[in-house]
């Protein structure tokens, strides 16, 4: 095997999503060279969602458009991508400077910044049977995989926005959605938890969590243990549908950075990381609120800081 070509940016952005794509905007923008990786292990959450209601402007925007929208955006000022996954990040000293080094599909870019927003996936519930029938009736996908539940009986597992939000898209096909719950009420916002009760499509069962899901080569029931009453009973669906949390894809920065106890990136208010010139955006940093809208800022946020750290560096800071 040869000697791996190098690169050399300004800037490397992992991750191609809002967070990502924004910051690629921002940095090219400012003059900077700037490569954008987006590779199968990090692709947008949000390109799985219906109908996203609350980006400003926006209201009802297809989440794989919506994307899709901020990558042409990003390419049109310049940004140069590459399809591929990130194998690994790591210091380097680049013409005396401390930078970078990102290996991605065996080659080498260099960079004076990184900017991580490879954002997060759907938590499994990891129970006895969800391995095995993910893709024949487990989905963590109700835009993607609703269709194929027509005039069938589903369950959503989760009380979240996204879980709320799936549940009111899934009446759309399926003849019943009922929505388990392992609290007595809903953190979902107050107008879909309004749409839901009032969908008659849409039951629920509270205070209740999946503990087996079964079938023969398809999924056909799952057992439901209601945590109050402690008592078991088996539920016939056909699909049953995931939304429980994220886990950040934060694995290779793992002892890199500073992360809180769930894996999220600990940040400063300028996107800073705990190490030098490696900034962190979007839904893999350690934060209270995870939407677009706010990916969307803290990519911008990312992308500037990047800026005046690379000027700094460059000596040529105003």
């Amino acid at each position: 095997m040869g000697e791996m070509t190098k690169k050399q940016y300004d800037v490397a952005i992992v991750g191609g999503g809002p967070a990502g794509f924004t910051a690629g905007m921002y940095a090219v923008r400012a003059a900077m060279k700037a490569v954008l990786f987006e590779g199968a292990s990090t692709v947008s959450q949000i390109t799985m969602t219906d109908a996203i209601e609350n980006y400003p402007g926006l209201g009802g925007a297809n989440g794989l458009d919506l994307v899709d929208n901020f990558k042409q955006q990003a390419l049109g000022f310049g940004l140069e991508t590459v399809a591929d996954d990130v194998s690994e990040i790591k210091r380097i000293k680049l013409d005396g400077k401390d930078a970078w080094e990102v290996i991605v599909g065996g080659e080498s870019y260099q960079a004076l910044t990184v900017i991580f927003a490879t954002g997060a996936n759907w938590r499994h519930l990891g129970v006895v049977g969800e391995e095995r029938f993910i893709g024949r009736g487990v989905s963590f996908c109700a835009t993607c995989d609703a269709p194929l539940f027509r005039n069938r009986d589903v369950a959503v597992v989760g009380g979240g926005d996204t879980a709320i939000q799936e549940a009111i898209y899934l009446t759309k096909f399926a003849s019943k959605v009922t929505v388990i719950h392992r609290r007595d009420r809903l953190r979902a916002t107050a107008i879909l938890q309004q749409r839901a009760f009032s969908n008659n499509k849409i039951e629920f069962l509270w205070d209740s969590v999946v503990e087996k899901v079964d079938g023969l080569d398809l999924l056909q029931w799952v057992e439901v243990h209601n945590l109050k009453r402690d008592d078991y009973t088996r539920l016939s669906v056909n699909g049953l549908f995931i939304f429980v949390g994220l886990n950040p894809n934060t694995g290779l920065l793992h002892k890199m950075v500073d992360m809180d106890e769930g894996g999220y990136i600990k940040v400063n208010a300028t996107m800073q990381t705990s190490a030098n010139g490696l900034f962190a955006a979007g839904d893999c940093v350690a934060k209270q609120l995870r939407q677009v809208v706010t990916a969307c800022g803290d990519g911008a946020n990312a992308a500037y800081s990047a800026q005046l750290y690379v000027e700094d560096l460059k000596g040529e800071s105003y």
